[in-house]
């Protein structure tokens, strides 16, 4: 399985940051070549599932995605998402904390762990590697801070 681990620190309110980081049809902005479609009505809770399709024509899969902790933050408190990643080609888990950080910005952990299906695991650094890549990138600009 591949494994990264993003840390940032947005000059944002903790409660922005939660927002901008949960908005699932944004993550498209950032990330090339993928739409996402989310399946459940709003808002998000346990239970929302959504759809990333990445790729172009027939190299295009998609790496549905279902909520199963809901934790946002209140009153500065921490907040936790964790997605399960339910896909026939992608499986495996992603985390976001965001926690206060120092002067009133945003601590925020990106930490996922993932396998895609036919790929050996002598290709897991190289898969970590550019998935850290594009995750940093999608969470920067996310976040602004870009």
């Amino acid at each position: 399985m591949a494994e990264f681990l993003l840390q940032r620190t947005a000059p944002l309110p903790i409660d922005e940051a939660w927002r901008r980081l949960t908005e699932w049809a944004r993550h498209a902005d950032s990330v090339p070549l993928t739409r996402i479609t989310v399946l459940t009505p709003p808002p998000t809770r346990v239970g929302t599932r959504f759809v990333a399709r990445s790729g172009v024509g027939p190299l295009a899969f998609d790496d549905p995605m279902e909520v199963t902790v809901w934790q946002p933050p209140e009153d500065d408190s921490p907040g936790l998402c964790r997605l399960e990643k339910r896909g026939r080609v992608v499986l495996g888990w992603a985390e976001l904390h965001v926690r206060p950080g120092p002067g009133g910005r945003t601590r925020v952990v990106w930490h996922e762990r993932l396998r895609v299906r036919g790929l050996p695991s002598v290709v897991d650094p190289v898969l970590t590697g550019a998935s850290r890549a594009v995750f940093g990138r999608a969470v920067n600009r996310l976040l602004g801070t870009a």
